[in-house]
């Protein structure tokens, strides 16, 4: 006889294989009308979020990471096709390297080293605060998008920005456009419908997560 713990995760997912070998979360409620707000005001993650693996903590309200090597959180609801993300973001390292993953399947990580994600990925102030990248799936293709960075400043809380109309993807922070990238293939359906928080080795802490649809807009 199955252990309950185990019979619990079968019924709360069901997965289907996608092309990288992984399988996404079916059944997580899809963000429609109304915005989808997180504050993180509770003592632990609870069953909105899930932790693939990195040091993910809520303290004093707020949530931190550091040194999750690519083990994102992923958030347990399905995003619209054109949205907008919004959350503010600290990084308390002089390497900046603040991260999140937009339009992934919600469940993958790294494996090893070599990651190449499931989503596009945001990266302000990476490759040691020199780099800002748009990447496509992977963060080291020749696809990505990038310009030098304005550069992360250690302890300062920055307002995120990103949103997407279509195939145009763009990245703001303090209303400024940091990236963005037109994409003639967007990324969409099962397998590219959820949102991360990621990370490599700094120290970062998010809060204020709002999550809008656009389509009515």
């Amino acid at each position: 006889m199955r252990p309950l713990v185990e019979i619990a995760r079968i019924l709360a997912y069901v997965c289907v294989v996608v092309s990288s070998g992984s399988c996404t979360p079916l059944g997580d409620p899809a963000i429609t009308s109304a915005p989808f707000v997180e504050n993180f005001d509770r003592a632990d993650l609870g069953p909105l979020w899930s932790n693939t693996g990195g040091n993910w903590r809520i303290i004093d309200g707020k949530l931190h990471i550091q040194g999750a090597r690519n083990h994102p959180l992923w958030l347990h609801r399905r995003l619209p096709r054109d949205v907008r993300i919004e959350f503010t973001v600290r990084s308390d390292s002089p390497a900046g390297d603040i991260k999140v993953e937009v339009f992934g399947d919600g469940v993958s990580s790294a494996r090893s080293e070599s990651y190449t994600a499931t989503s596009y990925v945001v990266i302000f102030g990476g490759w040691n605060n020199t780099l800002d990248v748009l990447a496509r799936l992977d963060e080291h293709g020749a696809d990505r998008v990038e310009r030098r960075s304005r550069r992360v400043e250690m302890g300062r809380t920055y307002r995120f920005m990103i949103e997407r109309r279509g195939g145009h993807i763009v990245a703001k922070v303090d209303g400024t456009v940091l990236v963005e990238m037109r994409d003639p293939d967007p990324l969409s359906g099962r397998g590219h419908d959820h949102f991360g928080f990621n990370d490599w080795d700094a120290a970062l802490t998010f809060d204020d997560l709002r999550i809008t649809p656009l389509s009515a807009m």
